[in-house]
C-alpha cells in the first residue's frame, strides 16, 4: 500500500515526464529514421542539423525527438505552440536567436503544430532559416503539402514519423514496468486491449497505464472487460475536414473498385465512428455507383438512390444499415468505367470539333426558308424501316464517325455489347446497300 501511495504521489511528477526518453536509443518505433545509418540519426551524429518539418500523428515523440536532438547537438532549445503564440512571441525568439548567435551560440526553434500559423506567419520563418539565426524544427500532425506553403517547404525537409505499432507501444509498457517496478496488474488479453487502445499513440498510452496502475485495487488483475471499465475508450483519430477524411474515403472507394467487400464495410464503418456525415458518404457511393460500377449493373445507382432517400427518412443509426447494405452491393457488382471513359472522350471531342453544326438531313425545318436550304433534307424516319433503324449517319458533315463507348463483357454490359455490334451490323448492311455502292 505504501508503494501505491508513492506512485499516486508520484513525488510530483507523472508518469508520462517519468518515462520521457532521454536518449535517442530510447525512442520507440521509428527506427526507419533514427536507425543505424537511416537519414535523420547521420543528421544529428554529424552535428550538422538543417531546418526540417516532423510530420507525424500524435503521441508519436515529435516534441521528444526535437528535445533530445538540441541536447546531442548543443543548440540552445527554444520550444513554442502555434496554438498559443503569435508574431509577438516569433519576433522576440528570433531577436533572442539572433543575440545568442552573435555570441556563437546556435538555436534550435521548435515549433509545434506549425500548420495552425496562417501563410503570412510561415513567411516570417524564411530570412532566419535562411541566414541560419534559427533551425527551425515544425511539427505537424497534417499533410504538410496542404498545410505548409511552398516557400517554407522548399527550405525544410520533411521527415515522416509512423504512428507507434503493436511492438512499439508493447515496450513502453514494459518501461513503465521497470520504472515503476512491479508488473501492470492486467492479463494478458487487457494488455492487448490497453494497446488497441491506444491507436499508434504512445502518450495517450502512458496516460492509459498510470490509470490502470492508479485504480487497480492491490492484488486485483484485471482482464479486458475490467481494462475498459477503468479507462474510457478513446474515439477514433478522424478529422473530418482534414487530411484523414480524404484518406479514409480513399481506402473506401479503392476497396470497392477492388471488390472487397469487407474491407470497405470496415472503412465506412471507421468513417462513421469517427462523426463523418452520412450524407457525404451517401455522395460519394452515389458516384462511385455511376463511375465504377455503371452499366456493368443498372440497379446500383437506383439502389443508391434507395439508400440514401432510406437514410434521409431513418436518420441515425437506422439508417446506417442502409449505408452497409449499398456497401454490400457496390463491393459484389460486376464492375465497369467504360461509360465514364466514353463520357470524357466525348468531351474531349467536343471541344475539339466545338463549333461544327448537325448534318443538314437531321435538322428541322420549320420554315420555308429553312426547307430550301436543306433543313431535313433526306432524313430517314427508323419507325418506318423494318428494323426501326434507318443507319443513317447522325455525327457531324466533317467529323469522321468516333467509337467513344467500349463495354467490357461483364455484368449487364455484355447484354449491351450484343446490343451495339447488333447496331453496327444493321449499320454496314445499310452503308454497303445504299446507292452508288457496289
Amino acid at each position: 500500500m505504501e508503494e501505491e501511495t508513492l506512485f499516486s504521489a508520484g513525488v510530483g511528477r507523472p508518469l508520462a515526464d517519468r518515462m520521457r526518453p532521454a536518449s535517442l536509443d530510447e525512442i520507440v518505433g521509428q527506427d526507419h529514421l533514427l536507425g543505424p545509418d537511416a537519414p535523420l540519426r547521420r543528421m544529428i551524429d554529424s552535428g550538422r542539423l538543417a531546418s526540417f518539418i516532423l510530420w507525424g500523428p500524435p503521441g508519436c515523440g515529435k516534441t521528444t525527438l526535437a528535445r533530445i536532438m538540441a541536447t546531442r547537438t548543443s543548440l540552445h532549445f527554444v520550444a513554442l505552440s502555434a496554438v498559443f503564440s503569435g508574431i509577438a512571441d516569433l519576433r522576440k525568439a528570433f531577436e533572442e536567436a539572433g543575440k545568442r548567435r552573435s555570441c556563437g551560440e546556435g538555436t534550435l526553434l521548435f515549433i509545434d503544430e506549425i500548420h495552425r500559423f496562417n501563410r503570412a506567419q510561415q513567411d516570417g520563418f524564411l530570412p532566419y532559416v535562411e541566414n541560419g539565426t534559427v533551425i527551425l524544427v515544425g511539427a505537424t500532425t497534417e499533410n504538410p503539402s496542404f498545410e505548409l506553403n511552398s516557400a517554407l517547404l522548399s527550405r525544410c525537409k520533411v521527415f515522416v514519423m509512423n504512428p507507434l505499432n503493436a511492438e512499439a507501444l508493447a515496450e513502453i509498457v514494459r518501461r513503465a514496468e521497470r520504472i515503476l517496478d512491479r508488473p501492470l496488474p492486467v492479463s494478458e488479453e487487457g494488455r492487448k486491449t490497453l494497446i488497441e487502445l491506444a491507436d499508434g499513440d504512445g502518450r495517450y498510452l502512458i496516460n492509459l497505464l498510470e490509470s490502470v496502475f492508479d485504480l487497480t485495487p492491490a492484488g486485483r488483475t484485471l482482464d479486458a472487460a475490467g481494462v475498459l471499465k477503468i479507462v474510457q475508450q478513446r474515439a477514433p483519430v478522424y478529422d473530418k475536414d482534414r487530411e484523414g477524411h480524404y484518406n479514409l474515403i480513399s481506402a473506401l472507394h479503392k476497396s470497392l473498385r477492388g471488390s472487397d467487400t469487407d474491407a470497405a464495410l470496415y472503412w465506412a464503418a471507421r468513417m462513421l465512428a469517427g462523426g463523418e456525415d452520412p450524407l457525404f458518404l451517401l455522395r460519394r457511393l452515389t458516384r462511385f455507383a455511376m463511375e465504377d460500377v455503371s452499366l456493368a449493373d443498372p440497379q446500383a445507382l437506383p439502389m443508391a438512390i434507395a439508400a440514401w432517400d432510406a437514410y434521409e427518412r431513418l436518420g441515425s443509426p437506422e439508417g446506417e444499415l442502409a449505408i452497409a447494405e449499398l456497401v454490400i452491393y457496390l463491393g459484389t457488382a460486376p464492375k465497369s468505367n467504360s461509360a465514364y471513359k466514353a463520357w470524357g472522350l466525348a468531351q474531349e471531342a467536343a471541344k475539339k470539333y466545338g463549333s461544327l453544326t448537325p448534318p443538314a438531313h437531321i435538322l428541322n425545318a420549320p420554315t420555308k426558308l429553312m426547307k430550301a436550304i436543306g433543313y431535313g433534307d433526306g432524313y430517314r424516319y427508323d419507325h418506318d424501316t423494318p428494323e426501326a433503324f434507318s443507319g443513317q449517319n447522325y455525327f457531324p458533315d466533317k467529323m469522321a464517325r468516333r467509337k467513344f463507348y467500349d463495354p467490357p463483357e461483364r455484368g449487364f454490359e455484355r447484354e449491351i455489347r450484343r446490343r451495339l455490334a447488333y447496331w453496327e451490323r444493321l449499320r454496314r448492311q445499310k452503308e454497303n446497300s445504299a446507292p452508288g455502292t457496289e
